[in-house]
C-alpha cells in the first residue's frame, strides 16, 4: 500500500492507494513516507479544487476500489447521486436502495464511507433538517456544506 498526504482547509487528507484509490480521510499526523504518483496527485488536485469552490464533481470514479459489503456499497452508489449543493435524508438513501426501513443501517453504511468528499456522506442530514452525525465531526460536515453554498445554521 502507498500512500500520500496533503494539507488542506479541513486538515491532512491521507489517500492510501495501491493501483487504484483504497481510501480517503483526514488523519492527525503524517506518519509514513508520502508517495507522490499520479493516481494520488489526480485526486488531491480534484478534492483541492472542490475546497476552493472550483469544482462540483469528481472525474476518474473508476479508480475508487471500495472494500465493504454490498450493502455499504450500494450506499455509497446512492451517496453519488446526491447533487452538489444539495442534501438528502437518511430515509431517502434508504428507499433509494430498496431498502426503505434501514434507515440505522443506512446511517451505519454512510459512517464507513472511506473516501472523504468524493463519496459526500457529507450531503446527507436528519428528516427534521439536522445534521445528522459525521465521521470527522459536525464542524467538517458544515465546512464542506458550506463549500457548496447550503445553509448550515442548523
Amino acid at each position: 500500500m502507498k500512500y500520500g498526504y496533503f494539507k488542506s482547509q479541513l486538515g491532512t487528507i491521507k489517500i492510501s492507494y495501491e493501483e487504484k484509490i483504497k481510501k480517503i480521510e483526514l488523519v492527525d499526523e503524517i506518519y509514513k513516507k508520502s508517495h507522490d504518483q499520479p493516481i494520488f496527485n489526480t485526486f488531491k488536485d480534484q478534492i483541492l479544487e472542490y475546497l476552493e469552490g472550483k469544482r462540483t464533481s469528481f472525474d476518474h470514479l473508476d479508480l475508487l476500489d471500495p472494500e465493504g459489503t454490498d450493502f455499504q456499497k450500494s450506499v455509497w452508489q446512492a451517496l453519488l447521486k446526491i447533487p452538489y449543493g444539495k442534501t438528502s435524508a437518511y430515509k431517502e438513501i434508504a428507499k433509494i436502495i430498496g431498502r426503505p426501513r434501514a434507515n440505522q443501517a443506512v446511517g451505519t453504511a454512510i459512517g464507513k464511507n472511506p473516501f472523504l468528499i468524493i463519496i459526500p456522506c457529507h450531503r446527507v442530514i436528519k428528516s427534521d433538517g439536522s445534521l445528522g452525525g459525521f465521521a470527522y465531526g459536525k464542524e467538517i460536515k458544515k465546512a464542506l456544506l458550506r463549500i457548496e453554498g447550503l445553509d448550515v445554521s442548523l
